[in-house]
């Protein structure tokens, strides 16, 4: 009797608990984009922005955004995914490879700021880019790495060894096996962790204020990676913080609104799409 109780208790609090994290993220959404919402519109998704009239838009700092977080993803995603499936599949075990676990579990603990400071030092004054969207990409790189190889790395051992043996049973080769079998099994894990880390590039701020600056290219869509590159995040801080522009409230909560909406859209387009491919290639190996 005591364990049924037990189980129906562990149940509630379980569901209970899920029920309250969709409920704050709800009101969340509804809260923050219920805000801004009234702002938004075509025009203020595609003007520039003003530093002192009123009625200026984030078409700059949109494209900004999209274009540090891809960037970021193109630099961190061969080194971090190629980095985990080496520590899972490939290193053995000894002090060193311990070392290397330990340092990226270390560096994914470091506050951003910290990344802003290394940034700044190393590529703004070091490599004498300035305030650039390349500078910014590349300090975002290694904010991402650690999540990355992490993610990877668990993500790979979490698959079953028996897929692994089935493969090399039919005669394939070890990277066939991973290619073909192991990075399948795991990918909604790796969709997950990539996830996770384009949305913190969407949304870092610390960072792209000491490497990419306050500012924005007087074109609408600069793909220099030597243009000031202020992202939406870095605009909504300072239109908070230090905006002279007489809308700058009605201007964030409009930023705001759009930077939740971009982010959620944005897992919704990779994650749905990851799974669907996942269960069908399940399917197959099954």
């Amino acid at each position: 009797m005591m364990k049924k109780f037990m189980d129906q208790g562990t149940t509630l609090f379980f569901w209970f608990s899920g029920l309250l994290i969709v409920a704050i993220l709800v009101w969340f959404l509804q809260y923050t984009v219920g805000q801004g919402w009234s702002h938004i519109s075509w025009q203020f998704l595609t003007t520039p922005s003003k530093e002192m009239d009123a009625g200026g838009g984030i078409g700059p700092e949109l494209f900004n955004t999209f274009y540090v977080m891809v960037l970021s993803l193109v630099f961190s995603l061969p080194v971090g995914l190629g980095a985990g499936i080496y520590l899972a599949e490939y290193a053995p075990k000894s002090k060193i490879t311990d070392l290397i676990r330990l340092s990226t579990e270390s560096l994914a603990s470091v506050p951003s700021i910290v990344f802003g400071l290394f940034g700044s030092i190393i590529f703004v004054t070091g490599f004498k880019l300035g305030f650039t969207i390349l500078g910014g990409a590349a300090t975002l790189t290694l904010l991402n790495l650690p999540v990355l190889v992490r993610v990877t790395e668990e993500a790979i051992k979490a698959v079953p060894f028996a897929y692994r043996e089935a493969s090399y049973a039919l005669g394939a080769t070890k990277w066939q096996t991973i290619y073909r079998v192991v990075l399948l099994s795991a990918l909604p894990s790796l969709i997950t962790g990539i996830n996770l880390v384009a949305g913190r590039a969407m949304g870092e701020s610390a960072i792209l204020v000491f490497t990419a600056g306050l500012s924005v290219s007087n074109k609408m869509l600069d793909f220099s990676l030597f243009a000031p590159g202020e992202t939406l995040a870095v605009h909504l801080w300072y239109v908070r913080a230090e905006g002279l522009v007489p809308d700058a409230e009605a201007i964030a909560n409009g930023s705001a609104a759009v930077l939740v909406l971009v982010v959620l859209l944005f897992n919704l387009l990779i994650g749905i799409p990851s799974r669907i491919l996942h269960r069908r290639f399940a399917g197959k190996v099954g």
